[in-house]
């Protein structure tokens, strides 16, 4: 959001006529309409969420900021792990739905990262990286819940898809154009200058379906990769750089159960995204679906949708 003091806090890239009336609050009444369009059961904010150069109190900024979503799931690093890299790395846990044989198991799990801001390494200029502690703690929690997915009681096949949120976008996101993508690429990809290979961890795992980054505010792309989906979200608040013209936006993402021959909820059996435009119509665009268990990246289609979601909403910056 780069949220920084409210009301006195000018507006970045909006035309001259917007600038007398934009400002941090413009960001809050866009973080209010989405939750009143969508509803969403869980608030994700990927980073850069306040602009500590121009916040006088940084502190009072971040409430400012998510005073709209107060509640939080947010943790600091997992208590079995001494030594790892960064702050927030963390996994949630999806329950199944209660009195079916997937209620003591998640079904979808949500792992967050912290790659940091720049390189704490003096000969390796530029961004930030997973480095290999969170790696390993990522391998190890998603061999965990892919084991506790396939146990007893009422063992399940396959594995409960995975969802990972970090601020950085990672060297391969730079593979997509605009025939292999959803979305729009209005500038580079602001990556690392040095790959750490968490996308190959990722790959190795098995259970990620979609990444989620912010930091490029005039990407909101997504593109396919070894069967991962690679997704910005595109600019969000008003304090940071965008385009004027081009709406302050943030990527909804739905998960949905499918349902048993016996009338039960079972599984996660898609997961789609769109986005929503801070537009006067809070327009919803680019619907696709990222996964489905029977095909992967075909458009959106509606009777896909089953009576269960679980709705995340996606602010960016």
């Amino acid at each position: 959001m780069h949220f920084a003091d409210g009301k006195t806090t000018a507006c970045l890239n909006v035309f001259p006529s917007q600038m007398a009336t934009c400002s941090d609050l413009n960001t809050t009444a866009f973080v209010n309409r989405m939750i009143q369009a969508e509803k969403p059961d869980f608030i994700v904010f990927t980073g850069d969420n306040i602009f500590g150069f121009d916040a006088t109190d940084s502190a009072k900024s971040l409430d400012a900021g998510f005073s709209a979503a107060i509640n939080t799931l947010s943790q600091l690093n997992p208590a079995e792990a001494h030594v790892i890299d960064g702050f927030g790395n963390y996994n949630l846990e999806i329950g199944g739905v209660e009195d079916t044989r997937f209620e003591n198991k998640s079904v979808l799990n949500l792992y967050f990262l912290d790659n940091g801001d720049y390189s704490t390494v003096p000969s390796i200029p530029g961004y930030g990286w997973i480095k290999p502690s969170q790696q390993f703690w990522f391998q190890r929690t998603s061999q965990r819940l892919q084991r506790e997915y396939s146990s007893k009681p009422n063992p399940q096949k396959g594995t409960a898809p995975g969802l990972v949120y970090f601020h950085v976008p990672l060297p391969e996101f730079a593979n997509f154009d605009s025939s292999n993508f959803t979305g729009v690429k209005q500038e580079g990809i602001s990556s690392a200058s040095v790959n750490s290979g968490f996308f190959t961890t990722m790959v190795e795992a098995g259970d990620v379906k979609a990444v989620f980054t912010g930091h490029d505010h005039l990407n909101d792309f997504c593109g396919e990769l070894t069967d991962i989906q690679l997704c910005y979200a595109g600019g969000f608040g008003y304090h940071a750089y965008g385009k004027a013209g081009w709406s302050r936006r943030a990527r909804v993402v739905v998960a949905s159960l499918e349902k048993t021959e016996s009338g039960l909820w079972g599984a996660v059996k898609s997961i789609k995204t769109w986005k929503r435009l801070d537009d006067e119509n809070l327009t919803a665009i680019d619907r696709q679906v990222l996964w489905s268990k029977n095909s992967v990246g075909h458009p959106f289609a509606a009777s896909w949708m089953c009576d269960w979601n679980l709705k995340l909403l996606f602010l960016e910056h």
